[in-house]
């Protein structure tokens, strides 16, 4: 039997929705448009895609401690 989490859900919805930019040093920039303020920067696609998970875990766990409504993220 499989275990599902609804925060790992979340997260992997959320990352669905990222989008990235390939930036003038070759260097990446990404974010989820929905999730105010979720950014990161990697030397690689990878590094920024670890990055931005990353950083979108660390933003729904203050957001949740603070009270602060998440935004739903494909009916999440």
């Amino acid at each position: 039997m499989t275990t599902k989490f609804i925060l790992s859900d979340y997260v992997d919805r959320g990352m669905a929705q990222a989008a990235y930019d390939k930036l003038e040093d070759l260097t990446f920039a990404g974010r989820i448009p929905a999730c105010k303020g979720v950014i990161a920067f990697g030397e690689t696609l990878r590094a920024c895609e670890d990055e931005l998970r990353s950083t979108l875990e660390d933003w729904i766990v203050v957001g949740l401690k603070l009270g602060h409504p998440l935004p739903i993220l494909d009916g999440i």
